[in-house]
């Protein structure tokens, strides 16, 4: 899966340089807390909106459909066919005290049964673990130590017992996309019968269940269970009920299932079709004034279990027969090929139903189900049918083009690569207007956002076709890996999006050859999470098993960690075995586990194989040297000098005064594979297999000077003695290109994250900047001005912002310069695809930073679109002109900017505008943008705590954002769930500035204050800010006068 964020690159200033593929500030969803009313005998649920205040009076035992507690015994279930009626009978919970409140409120008679349907915020924060993902800056989620089950019965444990496999499913579903006009719901209905194996003789039936209500059956139970072998008769089921905590179907039953026999298990059911953005959920859109519903699904990581009964853990797999009833005029697909549709009558009314081709077999998480009235553009790849669905105004205006253009292209790269056929008949992609993620790998059945699939010329920026690109090859990659072969728990989740994340580079680098897109890895991926790495609380790659249990703990997993630096060391790893190693071993691990499941140490097993066939020498075997990445947190800085030839390693921390209390099975060292140069020529690799060692050979005499870690290959910063620092500054300022692009970009970043960690000075890393007025390349450019945002956040309330500004608009203003004159005063686009970006970054930050010429420029360009309604800015430069435009206007360029972002038809252009409001200077623009991130029909679920981190990101709005999420942190806890991602994300973006003993206060006492509300997920980045506030005060005290003083100086020089 692909976490993405539209705005994580959105930069410095507020301004866009470049959508990052994967990184995605997920949000999470507002629910309706709801009172079901059923009469006995009626099959109609009537809901209605519970008040806020009836929530404290019904605190404590269950309700059925969520694991929140309420004073209310359990009571009667009603019967009814799900495939039947609109409206199913289903099994509740009541009692007399409830009954008498029925009357008191005149909801029925004495007759009617009350049932607590959804509680507001406590649902929320229970059970919306969706992922999301890290922002800009060090932000990291630690797995939490081992669950203590609350006993020892088997419905109290997260996992699953052993005793039961799942062979096949038959799953019926019928979703309405209309509201029922009795309660006023989306809901779906659907029966699903379950074949599976008895591994250990039990009496007990466990299947996970989330917010589905059941039907009564003939016998009395919310299950009916058959032996498949006629002759053998199953146990009768005894009870039937809910385990809400642990989200399992409980069915005990008067005898025992038998050991190795087969059984069906047959459930009936109603969900609501919410619009939560997990399970089966519905997405919404307008079209020619209409408002449209898709229902559509995300299941991963554990929420298949909200859209039927199932054995929701990845290495539960199993094939399943999909059926979709649906109305007329609506496609449904599902991951199998369409096998048939036909029209059916249910209870007088007239609709289709579509039968689909069954799975091979598979993980729960994989599965995907859609209805919409979507349409679709299609080519055929070697006898593999590729299909782009999306609104239809989006494919009839020729936006899944570009992605029809490149799915086959790296998918047939993948095939090579793999050496091994692409497993399906069919690859399906979806552009959603609703998705959490940035996109999902289900098998033949991909779902992305629209701005993950969707190009269109006319709006979108080459960062919107590179985000394409390298999303649709992460998917296609994870159909062989993780869909393939599946990694057997969550707690290895890092080698299968890591792998993915390392390798959409390869996939994409087939569809795009000429963007040299492999390099970008170091900036979006290495450098990024460093960031997050190199923090006390950081975490290691792999968890044990035992410690992620719950659902909030899986998601927790969704992280950069897993992500980044998955695919920084894989990429490592790839490196120092050599790619054709490396994919040798890959192939053998992709054919024994094909349509199972392993675990991270059976790919090690694999390769060494490769390398002991090659005769390859390593210091060790692949799982002695990579376990020191996996198993241990965090990463080393190689310090090496030139003058003895020491080299060492060393822990590397931001905050070097951190206690780090995680132990680590290596005493924090690493087997380090090092590339190096000496004055420019490649030296023989060395290892580093321990805390110090000397090599003659790295020894320099005369003007000789030592460059590590060549094209950043190896995951660890470098540090060097004085004279080679200064010998490689002198080559920067004389004659920069003896040193490749990469390592140029690496020391700049090395520089300035050894200077935060104090080991070497902080002037020595702004001295890195000096020669940027010569330089013309992006990745430098990038890595300089993605340090610089730091000195901003730290500096931008103080004196030191002036000379700061004069100093950077000096070192801007030659590359500004230098892009006027290669687009022909800005009437061309440049041709390379790393110009493209550093065009973007060159009027950003002279804008930025003042520059008379670029802001007239920018503002001209806004006004002759708002005088003539004609946009002729350029895509590339939309979103830094739209930001620098309203940041240097007011309320009618505001309105007029919001007024488009309101009328976009195109999700690319929609994200550029919305980034763009945030930019304005007018506080009270920013306080009312804020409160429309609180209005879904203002700002999507899913964008608003992004728009929210995107305000804060100014310095005007991040005093208000900060006011505003603790003024209404209650009510946001509510409306987007504990475990959403985006609070991790919320809290880091709103905090990031902070650098004052006041402001530290403040974040001490919204953590007392909220104490009891709670963080969900945010919970270790309310710790990380407060970490991280308190090295920046300390960082300021120790720097802020020197700071000063450099940037003085070289402004005046």
């Amino acid at each position: 899966m692909q976490i993405c964020s539209e705005g994580e690159r959105m930069l410095r200033a507020g301004m866009w340089v470049r959508a990052v593929s994967r990184r995605c500030a997920w949000t999470a969803i507002f629910h309706q807390p709801l009172v079901s009313v059923v009469k006995e005998n009626e099959t109609s649920p009537r809901t209605q909106p519970l008040r806020t205040k009836m929530q404290s009076e019904w605190e404590g035992t269950c309700c059925p459909w969520c694991p929140i507690k309420v004073h209310l015994p359990p009571l009667l279930a009603i019967s009814a066919s799900p495939l039947q009626t609109d409206n199913m009978g289903k099994g509740f919970y009541i009692s007399k005290a409830v009954g008498v409140l029925g009357v008191i409120l005149g909801a029925g008679a004495l007759a009617t049964i009350i049932a607590l349907s959804v509680v507001y915020s406590q649902e929320k924060a229970k059970n919306n673990s969706d992922q999301v993902l890290p922002t800009e800056g060090p932000t990291t989620s630690k797995p939490t130590v081992p669950t203590p089950a609350p006993s020892n019965e088997a419905w109290d444990k997260y996992r699953l017992p052993k005793s039961l496999v799942p062979d096949h499913y038959n799953v019926t579903l019928w979703p309405r996309l209309t509201k029922d006009p009795t309660t006023s719901l989306f809901i779906f209905t659907g029966e699903s019968s379950v074949q599976f194996k008895c591994d250990e003789d039990t009496d007990l039936i466990l299947i996970h269940s989330n917010k589905l209500n059941y039907t009564k059956l003939e016998n009395g139970q919310w299950a009916r269970l058959t032996a498949v072998n006629s002759g053998l008769k199953a146990p009768a089921i005894k009870s039937s009920r809910l385990q809400h905590t642990t989200q399992y179907l409980v069915l005990q039953l008067d005898g025992k299932l038998m050991k190795d026999h087969s059984y069906h298990l047959y459930t009936n059911f109603t969900g609501e079709l919410a619009d939560d953005l997990g399970g089966f959920y519905r997405s919404e859109y307008m079209e020619n004034g209409e408002r449209k519903v898709v229902a559509t699904t995300q299941m991963q990581p554990t929420d298949a279990r909200k859209a039927f009964p199932c054995f929701d853990e990845p290495a539960m797999k199993a094939v399943f027969y999909i059926t979709l009833i649906h109305d007329h005029g609506t496609v449904a697909l599902s991951n199998g090929a369409e096998k048939e549709s036909s029209s059916v009558n249910i209870h007088g009314k007239n609709l289709q139903q579509t039968v689909f081709e069954p799975t091979e077999k598979m993980s729960t998480y994989l599965l995907a189900f859609i209805v919409s009235e979507f349409t679709f553009i299609n080519n055929t790849v070697d006898d593999v049918s590729i299909r782009i669905f999306a609104r239809k105004p989006a494919i009839d205006a020729g936006q899944g083009a570009y992605a029809l253009s490149k799915t086959g292209p790296i998918l047939k790269f993948f095939e090579k690569y793999y050496n091994s056929s692409y497993p399906l008949p069919k690859s399906d992609q979806i552009a959603l207007p609703d998705f959490n993620a940035g996109a999902m790998e289900n098998w033949g059945l991909i779902t992305y956002r629209e701005t993950a699939l969707l190009y269109d010329e006319t709006f979108s920026s080459n960062s919107n076709k590179e985000r394409i690109a390298t999303i649709i090859s992460h998917e296609l990659a994870h159909m062989w890996f993780g869909n393939l072969v599946t990694l057997r728990w969550w707690n290895d989740l890092w080698l299968n999006e890591g792998f993915a994340s390392y390798v959409e580079y390869l996939g994409a680098n087939e569809a795009e050859p000429d963007w040299n897109i492999k390099d970008l890895i170091v900036l979006n991926d290495v450098h990024r999470v460093f960031a997050v790495d190199a923090l006390a609380s950081s975490h290691p790659l792999s968890s044990k098993e035992e410690d992620i249990q719950r659902p909030e703990q899986i998601s927790e997993l969704f992280d950069a960690i897993s992500y980044s630096k998955g695919a920084s060391v894989l990429r490592m790893l790839s490196d120092f075995l050599t790619e054709e190693i490396f994919v040798m071993g890959l192939r053998t691990y992709l054919k024994k586990f094909a349509f199972g499941n392993a675990v991270y140490t059976d790919l090690w097993d694999h390769l060494q194989m490769a390398v002991d066939a090659s005769g390859t020498d390593l210091p060790g075997s692949v799982h002695d040297i990579m376990n020191t990445w996996v198993l241990q947190m965090g990463f080393p800085v190689v310090t090496i000098n030139t003058t003895t030839g020491d080299i060492s390693q060393k822990h590397f921390l931001l905050d070097p005064d951190s206690n780090v209390t995680a132990l680590s099975p290596f005493n924090y060292e690493w087997i380090v594979p090092i590339k190096w140069t000496k004055t420019g020529a490649p030296q023989v690799p060395y290892w580093l297999t321990q805390k110090s060692a000397t090599n003659e050979s790295m020894k320099t005499t005369g003007n000789d000077w030592v460059l590590a870690n060549i094209n950043v290959v190896g995951y660890y910063r470098v540090n060097y003695d004085d004279s080679n620092w200064d010998k490689l500054l002198n080559v920067l300022s004389t004659n920069h290109s003896l040193i490749e692009v990469i390592n140029r970009a690496q020391l700049v970043d090395d520089a300035f994250n050894l200077a935060r960690a104090k080991i070497i000075p902080t002037v020595r890393a702004l001295s890195t900047t000096r020669y940027l007025n010569k330089e013309t390349d992006y990745m430098p450019w990038d890595s300089a001005l993605g340090n610089l945002n730091f000195f901003y956040l730290m500096f931008d309330r103080s004196e030191v912002y002036g000379p700061m500004q004069d100093y950077l608009r000096k070192q801007v203003v030659p590359l500004f310069n230098y892009y006027k004159n290669l687009t022909d005063n800005w009437s061309k686009v440049p041709t390379g695809h790393m110009d493209q970006y550093n065009q973007v970054n060159a009027i950003s930050q002279a804008c930025r930073t003042g520059h008379e010429e670029c802001q007239t420029l920018v503002k001209g360009w806004f006004k002759q679109w708002m005088d003539t309604k004609k946009n002729m800015i350029h895509p590339n430069l939309r979103s830094t002109v739209y930001c620098n435009a309203i940041a240097a206007g007011g309320a009618k360029e505001w309105d007029f900017a919001w007024s488009e972002f309101k009328n976009a038809t195109i999700a690319s252009e929609a994200e550029k505008l919305r980034s763009a409001l945030s930019c304005t200077k007018q506080p009270w623009l920013l306080n009312r943008y804020l409160e429309y991130t609180l209005d879904p029909d203002m700002i999507r679920k899913q964008d608003a705590t992004s728009t929210i981190v995107y305000i804060a990101n100014n310095v005007v709005g991040q005093s208000l954002a900060w006011d505003f999420v603790r003024d209404q942190w209650s009510s946001i806890f509510s409306q987007y769930g504990g475990g959403s991602f985006s609070f991790s994300n919320l809290i880091n973006g709103v905090t990031k500035r902070f650098s004052s003993d006041f402001e530290l206060k403040q974040l001490q006492q919204f953590k007392a204050d909220n104490s009891e509300v709670g963080f969900g997920s945010g919970t270790l980045a309310v710790d990380q800010s407060i970490e991280r506030t308190n090295a920046n005060i300390k960082w300021i005290a120790e720097n802020k006068e020197n700071v000063l003083k450099w940037f003085s100086v070289e402004a005046m020089l």
